[in-house]
């Protein structure tokens, strides 16, 4: 078979060479159109509930709220671990599936299942609902919104009814978290001594709210001829509207909610802030959607965000869609591999050119490289595969694998048409092709297979590390295959095009000299054979000696010029001192030379994944382009700074390593120990003691107590004998 392609392709060579002009344009066409990420999909399908519980504590969320919800969880086909957060107003829960598992399928089981619960929530209590199915690296853009003078009430309403809106309007993308600004609520602060006085209380107060501004139907008219539809109209929209309600008569005097209470435009009860470069504000989180195109989602964001600016610097605010931006990373790993693979490719031909000393080998050698990657790219978009730093890793790996067959083929060909052109009778060049792609074929086709078969395994990997890794053996494997095909075919068929007429009967002088060194030094090694063979063993001893003493970790640590400091502070601690410690940080890292941007984010967000409480935070530091020393001096400074603030506890982590580890474990952090039990006072004491434990191990950093101890609580016990 082998042989037979090789005959059609010699024969019919300006086929080839034009079906190979074809492939490449192709494959430029599927470069261009590619999807670019950072990290394939490395995420197992999951799916997260958040239920949101206003003014229940913690423990009164877990018990009412998230055990139900996992009650009915269970037992979903497919479902591998449930993992849930309870924190004071809020219950997570992450339904994580089996790997082969369709995360559509899985959402919609999750969804019938969820149906079953809402009966059993306390009242008060919100539906529980999915989160928007966004991919394990999901985030795109940070933006920032501050003003001179505007409030943080007017900067947080025209971020959720102009800004985010606009944003989630854009193809592409699943969600727009809000964090800080104060959210506008319409409130009643009722005076007790008023209510007394009028024998009222506070369900009446309550009621009379609701009907004064809620939304009912009036139905229709209808009369022989025609149907009216009615609206009802002037429900109660400010406070002076609120506060002219009527609650009820007192001596024929109607009592109005302004008389028992004041009635204002108030912020609801923080749950979390938020700060750009010192100054507070409003910072929205933008996450694409699952499989979507992170370079294509960020640049029609960008186009929306430029529309929008207008409006936003009327309204006397300054937005900042520059503190975080992976699209920047993706682009200069893109763009550092891209060299990588040229100057690997021009290292080839140089190499090729100075042992064959011949243009024409050199040439077809070379397009081996261009045209293999091409097909390889093409068929990884075909498998719905993007081109990321792993895989575009492997490509590079099997750059130096995709010439050899070319290499081997070119060289003997060329040999075998001096070796003819010195015959007294040449035989025609078609035999003489053919014959010398014969002659090394099965040993390339041999090697190629068993190269490719190393790979294999990095293939079968499962979990994390399988959807991680995976992408790259397929990129190698498509490449060096690739590259067989083209050895079969277009190597021989431009061999018979442009080594025909080889009239050169001597070998370049670089090879003859390396032949004869060679031999040398094979004469005076077989001579020593048993010296040989033990150098050999006590150099693979040593090399086994030496694995116990390298280090080993999941990835390196790549310079994304970005980092993610996380910081907690004592329980208990309030909103307005964890914005003050973070503003003293923020400060010192902003008098850094090498730092851009510092962005802030307190607490947690409405409908948010991450479940802190206001003692926690969480800043973004943005670095300036650094190169050599510099980037690798950056985090130990920011280190130094963090140690220059006793009693709160830092973590420092990079952005793809912190969404590997907690998708991982669900924590960020390389080593995460969980401790269950029924007492939480028990548990708490245990993770203060393993806490104190990890952090006199030598080398660990930044522990943490992912759960940390109580905060103060007051408890009201009700005596119902009293009540009235």
């Amino acid at each position: 078979m082998i042989r037979r392609l090789i005959q059609f392709s010699i024969r019919f060579r300006g086929v080839i060479v034009a079906l190979a002009c074809v492939l490449t344009g192709y494959g430029i066409y599927a470069v261009l159109n590619a999807k670019y990420d950072v990290y394939p999909e490395f995420a197992p399908p999951e799916v997260v509930v958040q239920t949101e519980a206003p003014g229940l504590s913690p423990e009164q969320v877990e018990a009412l709220v998230t055990q139900p919800v996992e009650n009915v969880l269970n037992g979903v086909a497919g479902l591998e671990s449930l993992r849930s957060e309870s924190i004071q107003g809020l219950s997570v829960i992450t339904a994580v599936f089996v790997e082969d598992t369709d995360v559509y399928r899985a959402r919609q089981m999750v969804g019938e299942r969820l149906t079953e619960v809402n009966g059993d929530l306390p009242q008060g209590v919100s539906a529980p609902v999915m989160a928007p199915l966004t991919s394990a690296a999901s985030m795109v853009l940070a933006i920032g919104l501050t003003s001179d003078t505007k409030s943080l009430m007017d900067i947080r309403t025209f971020a959720d009814w102009v800004v985010r809106p606009r944003l989630l309007g854009v193809p592409g993308v699943a969600k727009a978290v809000i964090f800080g600004g104060d959210l506008r609520q319409l409130q009643m602060q009722v005076l007790p001594e008023k209510l007394a006085a009028y024998g009222l209380t506070l369900t009446d107060v309550l009621n009379a709210a609701r009907q004064s501004t809620g939304v009912r139907g009036a139905g229709f008219v209808e009369n022989d001829a025609q149907r009216i539809t009615l609206q009802m109209s002037g429900q109660a929209n400010t406070s002076e509207q609120l506060g002219q309600t009527v609650v009820s008569e007192h001596n024929g005097i109607a009592v109005r909610l302004g008389d028992v209470a004041r009635v204002a435009d108030g912020a609801a009860p923080a749950i979390g802030a938020a700060a750009i470069n010192g100054k507070t504000g409003v910072m929205i989180m933008v996450s694409s959607q699952y499989g979507a195109n992170t370079l294509e989602v960020t640049a029609a964001l960008d186009q929306a965000i430029a529309e929008m600016r207008p409006a936003v610097q009327a309204e006397g605010i300054v937005l900042n869609d520059h503190l975080f931006r992976p699209a920047n990373f993706i682009r200069t790993s893109v763009h550092n591999i891209t060299q990588s693979l040229m100057l690997g490719a021009a290292l080839v031909a140089i190499v090729l050119f100075i042992f064959l000393y011949n243009l024409r080998t050199a040439l077809i050698s070379l397009t081996a490289i261009p045209l293999s990657l091409l097909i390889a790219v093409a068929a990884l978009g075909y498998m719905g595969i993007s081109l990321n730093t792993l895989t575009l890793g492997g490509l590079a790996i099997a750059i130096g694998e995709v010439v050899d067959d070319a290499i081997i083929d070119v060289e003997n060909i060329y040999r075998r048409m001096r070796e003819n052109a010195a015959l007294g009778h040449p035989k025609p060049a078609f035999r003489v092709v053919l014959d010398a792609s014969m002659e090394v074929r099965g040993a390339v086709v041999y090697a190629t297979f068993i190269v490719a078969m190393v790979f294999i395994p990095v293939r079968s990997m499962s979990g994390v590390q399988g959807r991680l890794f995976a992408p790259l053996a397929v990129a190698y494997i498509l490449a060096i295959m690739a590259s067989l095909v083209v050895a079969l075919t277009l190597t021989p068929a431009m061999s018979a095009l442009l080594l025909t007429k080889t009239t050169s009967q001597e070998e370049p002088r670089l090879i003859r000299w390396l032949k004869n060194t060679y031999s040398s030094l094979m004469r005076e090694l077989t001579e020593h054979t048993a010296g040989v063979i033990i150098a050999a063993a006590v150099i693979c001893v040593a090399a086994f000696c030496a694995l116990p003493f390298f280090g080993g970790e999941f990835l390196p640590d790549l310079k994304e010029g970005h980092f993610i400091i996380h910081f907690s502070a004592v329980p208990g601690t309030s909103v307005h001192e964890t914005v003050r410690i973070g503003d003293a940080l923020s400060a010192d890292l902003r008098r850094m030379p090498f730092v851009d941007n510092v962005m802030q984010q307190v607490g947690r967000a409405e409908a948010a994944d991450d479940t802190w409480g206001v003692n926690y935070e969480e800043m973004h530091v943005e670095l300036k382009p650094l190169e050599g020393d510099a980037a690798e001096d950056a985090e130990s400074k920011i280190r130094a700074t963090l140690n220059k603030f006793p009693g709160v506890y830092f973590a420092v982590r990079r952005f793809l390593a912190e969404r590997i580890e907690e998708t991982i474990s669900g924590v960020t952090a390389e080593v995460v120990v969980k401790i269950h039990g029924a007492d939480l006072d028990v548990l708490d004491q245990k993770a203060k003691e393993v806490a104190a434990v990890l952090r006199s191990v030598k080398g660990a950093d930044s522990v943490q107590q992912e759960s940390p101890p109580a905060g103060p609580e007051l408890t009201i016990q009700l005596r119902p004998d009293r009540l009235v």
